[in-house]
């Protein structure tokens, strides 16, 4: 983030070997952005609007003061600014009207305290450094050092041992370590395989402890609890990693609301004193309505914009598209109403709207301005809004400089969609300096009723667990397990944390039949690979279930760090390397011999065709 520098204080402290002070503007100023914070307030009562680690893309456009040490500055173009709290670029002005400014700031040493007021603007195009993660990476004992790397790693360790004491000490669970080198799993993500020396046979390193913490309920430890390392072979994603971090829980004789309530005193115990309380219980949605109201089944709870069914309306509409969407099986129209976004959104923010609608859903989006920039409506636009323009403004409470975005389709798929558009929209007017998601505020969110099963999308007529196949199915939807198994909720429930997904569990399946019908008859799935599982449950397993919560990407919203990489001591890039130590790395022939594997080399043409299918991306 950058700040563009308008204003400097009359004064500035240069560091001497006596103690200096700093003369500050006399000018007052308002606080401007105080009632847009939470707990703690860092600004209040002192001459800055924002600290210099605070600025987010929520603030661009924004005028804002900010104090602080000068800690680098580079070919007079702009300096580094430090206060307590992070860093911040601010760009020297080079025109004439500023030159005393100018000299002022390329004169001053390093460790300078000055006050500077600019306008937050982002870095320009063009001058993003794309290397600078890769080299962080490549240099991590360096980066280590970093004061926001050492309080991210610091802060993880002081709340991985407040779980330990809250679970361990305060409630008697017990710390088991399960192995990492095991066999395949049927379904789920794809697995890392390890060669044996035996020919032909693998371990695969677990996504999850699943099996064993079940086993382990069999065993009688009846709780258990363990900071686990996860695999998963699906390539890296901005907030994922080949390799992860989970607190994994499992307990016997619990229900549900146990589970949650568990949780919700784990976080609580452990959660930062300066993050402000956790309020506890965390409300809960079902996955329908999270659907339905977000398009999404980890909704980001800290603004509305919710979407909103408006079929009704429209059953008897001359609108083609509108017709053809609702005569269709669940087939519905959706509409978002967008706050003033007639005064922040562009002509050409409403095209790369569309734009995407169409590239990514093959979907029409109907943007309806209703006082504010009419003459931007489209012909159909303006027939809705001659037709339904009353009835619009009531439903969705709209005002004169309100954008109103309408599609239609089937069901899921419109929510989807119109989710998509919410955040984008959301995204739009943050940097238009509309504060819609305060980076300071933690919304907690139970997503449950999830469905049990999903239609295959390679083969829609078979079904794969929504989530794995040890999920115990809704005690109310048992008799449609052999009846319409795609009507069957389960006992999974996730936790939403501003709008990500960090952690989810399940009660399980604890009897043996009930467990071999689903993966035999409903998965279709060869027992043959469960077969230890579905034994240890015919001895006699207790009811039991549990959770698993993502640390890494825990950490990563309770630090405000831009990707979870920025809280693991030693991650991978975006390709799953370590850019450190170049793994993974080759093997010479003779050292593959005893595992019986022989490298088969891609030709050119292979070469060729994987590089096209998969463009090249940065290794950040």
């Amino acid at each position: 983030m950058f700040c563009w520098l308008s204003r400097l204080c009359r004064g500035l402290s240069t560091p001497t070997r006596r103690t200096t002070q700093l003369i500050w503007s006399s000018a007052s100023r308002s606080l401007v952005l105080s009632s847009q914070r939470k707990i703690p307030e860092l600004s209040s009562f002192v001459a800055r609007t924002n600290t210099c680690g605070e600025l987010r893309s929520s603030h661009l456009g924004q005028e804002v003061t900010l104090c602080g040490w000068i800690q680098f500055r580079r070919q007079n173009i702009f300096l580094v600014l430090r206060d307590f709290h992070g860093l911040v670029q601010v760009v020297i002005p080079q025109d004439e009207s500023a030159a005393s400014v100018k000299k002022i700031l390329c004169e001053a040493p390093m460790e300078s305290v000055v006050q500077v007021s600019g306008t937050v603007i982002s870095r320009p195009p063009g001058q993003k450094n794309p290397k600078t993660e890769a080299l962080r990476l490549q240099y991590r004992y360096l980066d280590l050092r970093s004061v926001q790397m050492q309080y991210n790693l610091r802060l993880r360790s002081q709340m991985v041992m407040k779980m330990r004491e809250y679970l361990c000490n305060l409630h008697g669970f017990v710390d088991v370590e399960t192995p990492t080198l095991f066999k395949r799993t049927p379904g789920g993500a794809k697995e890392f395989v390890i060669p044996s020396r035996e020919p032909g046979k693998f371990y695969s390193l677990p996504q999850s402890p699943q099996q064993f913490k079940q086993l382990l309920m069999v065993g009688g430890l009846d709780r258990y609890f363990q900071v686990a390392r996860c695999y998963r072979d699906e390539g890296s994603r901005p907030d994922r990693q080949p390799e992860f971090t989970q607190i994994d829980i499992e307990m016997s004789f619990v229900d549900q609301t146990g589970v949650q309530s568990l949780i919700e005193g784990l976080l609580q115990y452990s959660w930062p004193s300066d993050k402000g309380p956790v309020v506890v219980p965390f409300p809960s949605m079902p996955f329908a309505e999270a659907l339905a109201s977000y398009g999404t089944d980890k909704p980001d709870t800290r603004f509305g914009m919710k979407i909103v069914d408006i079929s009704d309306m429209f059953r008897n509409t001359e609108v083609g598209f509108l017709q053809d969407a609702l005569s269709k099986p669940q087939g519905t129209v959706k509409a978002i109403c967008i706050r003033k976004g007639a005064k922040y959104l562009k002509r050409k923010d409403i095209e790369s709207i569309r734009k995407f609608a169409a590239d990514h859903f093959n979907e029409e989006v109907l943007p309806i301005f209703l006082k504010t920039n009419e003459n931007w409506n489209s012909p159909v636009a303006k027939f809705i809004m001659e037709e339904q323009g009353s009835g619009l403004v009531k439903l969705l409470e709209t005002q004169e400089e309100d954008v109103v975005l309408l599609t239609a389709g089937e069901h899921k798929r419109a929510c989807s969609l119109m989710g998509k558009l919410r955040l984008e929209c959301a995204d739009l007017l943050e940097a238009r300096g509309v504060v819609l998601r305060d980076p300071a505020l933690f919304s907690f969110l139970w997503v449950v009723d999830f469905p049990l099963f999903l239609p295959k999308e390679e083969n829609p007529q078979e079904l794969e667990s929504a989530h794995h196949p040890f999920t115990a199915p809704h005690p109310s939807d048992i008799h449609l397990l052999y009846t319409e198994p795609h009507k069957v909720r389960s006992q999974h429930y996730d936790l939403v944390l501003n709008g990500n997904e960090i952690g989810g569990g399940s009660i399980r399946i604890h009897n043996s039949e009930l467990q071999h019908y689903v993966l035999a008859t409903v998965l279709k799935e060869d027992v043959k690979l469960l077969s230890h599982l579905l034994q240890a449950l015919d001895y006699g397993a207790p009811p039991h279930g549990g959770i698993a919560l993502g640390l890494d990407r825990l950490m990563c919203l309770v630090t405000g760090a831009p990707s979870i990489r920025d809280v693991i001591a030693f991650p991978k890039s975006f390709r799953g390397h370590d850019l450190m130590s170049n793994a993974p790395d080759s093997i010479p022939p003779e050292e593959l011999k005893p595992y019986h594997i022989q490298v088969s080399w891609p030709t050119d043409a292979e070469t060729e065709k994987s590089s096209s299918n998969h463009p090249c991306r940065s290794e950040s």
